[in-house]
């Protein structure tokens, strides 16, 4: 592992091992003295783990640490750009990677943060697999992917005929890529980033899509402290899924914000001040007042 310090904070980053033997990356940040609670992060399609800084940045002295993973497929991981077998490797990779950060952060309360696609995977990992109310302080959909989204009709409907003849058949997902954020310095640098892509396979998109329809009609079950942070103006994962999702959600702790005009990437748009700071305002008012060892997140399979 290697270790980046600067005088008020440190950066980690290693490996380990998800499902099939898969290396995946991941990266933590840390402040400098006590940390009070950790924040993990699942990015979306196309992105990987270092697309945060901003909430990074504004945690960090707030006493936060942050993690980050890239997904399979994503980043620094291993696995063909934008494929997956089953939703399930995205799930049990997200729980190898919590089950991680127990072990270098024993009895630290832990948040989840899942942006667009990452969203997906944190709303169905924690309907899935939470038993234990305590092992999450709380769960965040920044920009969940769970209703209509900014993708063309024929590539879809492409990835429907193709998934059960030709799995890793990938394609350009076609996304409006100015759909991100209303600051150009921002569209200019992803444009830069060589870790990014724009790719998915048949198989994603199947599991994709059956995936957004299980979270839905079982929302609610769901038992764990729930904040929804979304654009009004999000053309990339449409507004509307997350509302109804919300709506359906019959457990109290559970807020929605909605941004007029905010786009897709909530964190780099011209408003994310408001924004990362609405954030680590809920976190701290979620800090349990006493923290407790934490059990392991378990698989409830």
């Amino acid at each position: 592992m290697i270790y980046h310090s600067d005088c008020v904070a440190s950066r980690k980053e290693g490996k380990f091992p998800g499902v099939g033997g898969f290396d995946l990356y991941y990266q933590s940040w840390h402040p400098g003295g006590e940390v009070k609670g950790i924040l993990a992060l699942v990015h979306g399609l196309g992105g990987h783990s270092g697309l945060y800084q901003t909430i990074v940045k504004h945690l960090l002295p707030k006493e936060y640490a942050v993690y980050g993973f890239d997904l399979r497929g994503h980043g620094r991981s291993s696995g063909q750009r934008g494929y997956i077998n089953t939703w399930a490797e995205f799930r049990d990779d997200l729980q190898t990677f919590l089950n991680l950060i127990q072990q270098q952060q024993l009895g630290c309360p832990i948040f989840l943060l899942g942006h667009s696609m990452g969203g997906v995977i944190a709303l169905d990992y924690t309907l899935r697999y939470l038993q234990d109310k305590s092992a999450l302080s709380g769960v965040i959909a920044f920009a969940p992917s769970i209703g209509k989204v900014g993708v063309p009709l024929t590539r879809i409907v492409l990835g429907k005929l193709l998934s059960q003849v030709w799995p890793r058949f990938s394609l350009n997902i076609g996304l409006d890529t100015s759909a991100g954020s209303r600051n150009q310095q921002i569209l200019d640098s992803y444009t830069q980033d060589k870790l990014r892509h724009t790719l998915a396979t048949a198989r994603l998109s199947t599991e994709f899509f059956a995936t957004v329809d299980w979270i839905h009609a079982h929302a609610e079950k769901w038992q764990v402290p729930l904040l929804i942070l979304h654009g009004s103006a999000d053309r990339i994962a449409l507004p509307a899924g997350s509302e109804i999702f919300y709506q359906n959600v019959t457990y109290p702790d559970k807020l929605r914000i909605e941004y007029a005009g905010g786009y897709h990437d909530l964190h780099y748009d011209i408003n994310y001040l408001q924004v990362i700071t609405d954030l680590g305002n809920w976190m701290d008012q979620h800090l349990p007042t006493v923290v407790m060892p934490l059990k392991p997140i378990m698989n409830n399979q």
